[in-house]
């Protein structure tokens, strides 16, 4: 049994002392390299057991894949793993055969081997293989082959390569290894120059190399800049028939500048009406010959050498030409006792100044007549018409210019306009999934036609209305159907229009109207007018997000009262696009959504005192992590005092006031401490510090912008009456050194105290013990009294009771006995 532990105990440290030696499995592990493609054979033996050839499955798996990737028993098809179809196969007959090999084929492979006999312990053999498959480099991100910078902005160059091993990246100019320095640095194969410098143009080559062989990249660093339009396009006004002539001159290295004309932000080369008549030549120059009425409008050069953004310029083309009369119907009608337009459309650049009419081939002076008015666009109204109004009108259009000719004779017949002989009630009220009908009819002649449609332009639905003898019918109302809709009836007189509201009860509300925004840096005003709440009350929730993200989730705001239709959301970044909608909600649930309208807020005015806002609108100081923008200037006239109530630090403010100053922190320390701060102090210059301790002090002041920190004001020094806390702190450090080793030695005199308390019991118990032995002994010698040798013997009383006198003389012999014998006992 000794010798087993022992055994174990000796296997164990084997153990121990192989792993810290650091063997491991790797030792019986056997590698083998191939290359891509190529075809591998993974070895793989093993011995049948004593008794001979058995049954036996081959099983070959490869670290990370749970299932075997081959299986093979005789007899049966083999079992082929995923991604492994007809690249696997036997050989030697158990190796493994793997063809064209890939990148993922790299790994350890297991081969196990398992018999199958009758015996309780079945022998089961396994061969290890790692495949290392290489590669030559091949790359997965080249740069361009020529690069075009700016001096002084910054440079990246991407390279990246795959292979195996994996190859190393190295970056040469001009034929030169490139060194990384402070403006150089060379990140995962990415060449990156921080500041563009004359030095840095030039060839570069990205090489990739590993053992099975190397490859290169090459690019050329050519100093440019997009391109700019030294003289843009001005404002031409021209009379038509006349050419036009934009300059649009620009310069740019690469000097491959590409011009661009649109006019109204179309491409001239889409209007088919413009195209003919315009040439654009190399220098960007863009002719128009002969001008027309339509080409007046917004010219646009962009030009562009691939650097950049394109630049833009643009400017804009006034056609003059004199009025002309563009349409005039030669038969008009007008109702009778109602109000008629007798039509006259003009077209004229610059405005037509005045229009002459005739009727009747003699001269009409609108002004003279009661009732009618000459309209902007040239046509006349009669708010009143009669017969007298019938007749033959003619119109004559004139600018400064003059006038391109009159319009036709135009024949204006008064006639019976059509009237209403049923119309629809004013209000319809109904239930969701009911019905509705609304009546409406009329006569006229010529006949009229009867049509219906939406106040609000929406289309009526195909499946479930039907217009009728005039009658509209709508089935199945739904929630959409809600609003008002409007009966026409029209011929060639007159055209009339009633209107009836079709309320649909039940429902969740609709979508607010005429949403409308108001911005600032943080914040944003929405307001809004109520749609129909479904003949319940209904509140408001705001959904919002940023624009420049699509896929940003919403954030909701819930309106507060219900019944506000204006809410300000705070809390919000300055110069970002943000997309607004709200959604109405009744008792019976959430209604739709406004549409979505999109406002940016306006950029941080931080040089004003603007401060951000909470989620509640509350303004807060900003923490300066990252200083920009101009600082402040330091303090003024820092100044220290004691005062019964603590001591006042006071100042100026900056002398510069060009960047205001959002805030000040007094900072102070004592000697050799470091500096701590009081603040921000917002709105005041000075500051009162209470309960200072006495001691030696010294005091600056910082000025903060919302965006920045100033330099400090010089410092100021103040010496605090009384014991200072340095002193204090040193003396407390004194006392407790000095209480510690007073506190040792007390220890060390107790200890000894009680070594000598403990030695004299032991003594005393010694003593006590020797007396109680010697003193009958020298009672005997004494004649059995303990008179201490006294030569005269006791008198007696002669009583034969209990003598007190007697007692007390043994009591004293006794105690006399024991001194003398201690002290004979000690003295030897």
């Amino acid at each position: 049994m000794d010798l087993r532990i022992s055994c174990q105990i000796i296997t164990l440290f084997a153990c121990v002392w192989t792993l810290n030696a650091g063997y491991s499995l790797e030792g019986f592990i056997e590698k083998v390299t191939a290359l891509l493609g190529e075809d591998v054979v993974l070895p793989c033996s093993f011995e049948f057991p004593e008794t001979g050839p058995v049954p036996y499955i081959i099983q070959w798996h490869k670290q990370g894949i749970k299932i075997p990737i081959f299986i093979w028993y005789e007899g049966y098809p083999p079992h082929i793993g995923e991604g492994y179809d007809g690249r696997v196969s036997l050989t030697d007959r158990a190796s493994l055969n793997l063809t064209s090999l890939q990148d993922h084929d790299q790994g350890i492979y297991t081969c196990v081997v398992n018999f199958f006999d009758r015996s309780p312990n079945p022998k089961r053999n396994a061969s290890f293989v790692h495949l290392y498959v290489h590669a030559p480099p091949h790359f997965r991100i080249k740069p361009h082959e020529v690069v075009h910078v700016r001096i002084g902005e910054k440079l990246s160059l991407p390279c990246d390569a795959d292979g195996t091993p994996d190859p190393l990246i190295r970056w040469y100019k001009d034929n030169v290894p490139v060194t990384e320095g402070l403006t150089v640095r060379i990140n995962r194969g990415t060449l990156e120059i921080a500041k563009v410098e004359r030095t840095h143009i030039g060839d570069y080559v990205c090489r990739a190399r590993n053992s099975e062989g190397s490859i290169a990249a090459k690019t050329k660093v050519i100093v440019a800049g997009p391109a700019v339009i030294t003289v843009p396009p001005r404002n031409i006004t021209t009379l038509e028939g006349d050419k036009a002539e934009f300059i649009c001159e620009a310069k740019a290295l690469p000097a491959n500048l590409t011009h661009r004309w649109l006019l109204n932000d179309k491409e001239i080369f889409e209007l088919n009406w413009l195209v003919t008549r315009t040439v654009v030549k190399r220098d960007g120059t863009l002719f128009i010959n002969p001008t027309s009425a339509e080409d007046s409008g917004l010219y646009t050069c962009e030009v562009f050498n691939g650097i950049g953004t394109p630049e833009k310029a643009s400017s804009y083309l006034s056609v003059e030409y004199p009025a002309r009369v563009t349409y005039s119907p030669t038969i008009q009608y007008l109702p009778l006792g109602l109000s008629g337009i007798i039509h006259c459309y003009v077209q004229a650049n610059p405005p037509f100044l005045h229009i002459k009419w005739s009727k009747d081939d003699r001269p009409f002076d609108p002004k003279a007549h009661y009732g009618v008015i000459s309209l902007n666009n040239g046509s006349l109204q009669i708010q009143r018409v009669t017969h007298e109004h019938q007749g033959w009108y003619i119109c004559t259009p004139y600018n400064v210019y003059g006038t391109a000719g009159q319009s036709n004779r135009m024949e204006v017949l008064v006639r019976d306009p059509p009237v209403f002989t049923v119309k629809p009630e004013e209000q319809y009220q109904r239930r969701v999934n009911s019905e509705v009908t609304m009546p409406c009819y009329g006569k006229g002649q010529p006949k009229p036609t009867i049509e219906w449609r939406r106040a609000d332009s929406k289309k009526l639905s195909r499946d479930r209305s039907s217009q009728r003898n005039g009658n509209l019918t709508i089935r199945t109302l739904k929630k959409e159907d809600h609003g008002r809709y409007e009966c026409v009836l029209q011929n060639d007189i007159a055209t009339l229009v009633t209107s009836t509201l079709l309320v649909v009860e039940g429902t969740t509300p609709h979508a607010p109207l005429n949403i409308t925004i108001k911005t600032s840096a943080f914040s944003a005003t929405l307001s809004w007018l109520p749609a129909y709440d479904g003949n319940y009350p209904q509140s408001y929730v705001i959904w919002y997000r940023t624009a420049e993200q699509g896929d940003s989730p919403w954030r909701t705001m819930r309106v507060d009262p219900d019944e506000a239709t204006t809410f300000t959301i705070y809390n919000l970044q300055p110069s970002s696009e943000y997309e607004f909608r709200v959604l109405s909600r009744n008792t019976l649930g959430d209604g739709m959504y406004s549409p979505t309208v999109t406002a940016k807020t306006s950029p941080w005015d931080y040089l004003g005192g603007v401060y951000p806002t909470d989620a509640f609108g509350a303004t807060y100081i900003p923490t300066v992590l990252k200083p920009s923008g101009p600082k402040p200037s330091p303090p003024r006239n820092v100044s220290v005092q004691e005062t019964d109530d603590g001591v006042l630090i006071s100042w100026l403010s900056p002398l510069n006031q060009k960047i205001p100053v959002a805030f000040y922190y007094v900072e102070y320390r004592t000697q050799s401490k470091p500096w701590k701060r009081w603040g921000p102090i917002k709105h005041a210059t000075s500051y009162l510090a209470k309960d200072l301790p006495s001691g030696q002090y010294k005091f600056r002041v910082y000025a903060y912008s919302i965006m920045s920190v100033g330099q400090p004001s010089p410092d100021v020094s103040l010496i605090i009456s009384g014991e200072s806390y340095e002193s204090t702190e040193s003396r407390a450090i004194t006392a407790g050194i000095v209480g510690g080793v007073l506190f040792f030695v007390a220890a060390i005199v107790l200890s000894i105290c009680a070594v000598k308390i403990c030695n004299k019991r032991k003594r005393r118990k010694a003593e006590k013990a020797y007396v109680m032995v010697t003193c009958p002994l020298a009672e005997a010698r004494n004649g059995g009294h303990s008179h201490g040798g006294s030569p005269s013997p006791i008198k007696s009383n002669g009583s034969s009771s209990f003598r007190p006198k007697s007692r007390i003389s043994d009591l004293m012999s006794k105690v006399i006995c024991c001194m003398s014998t201690s002290k004979a006992y000690f003295f030897n």
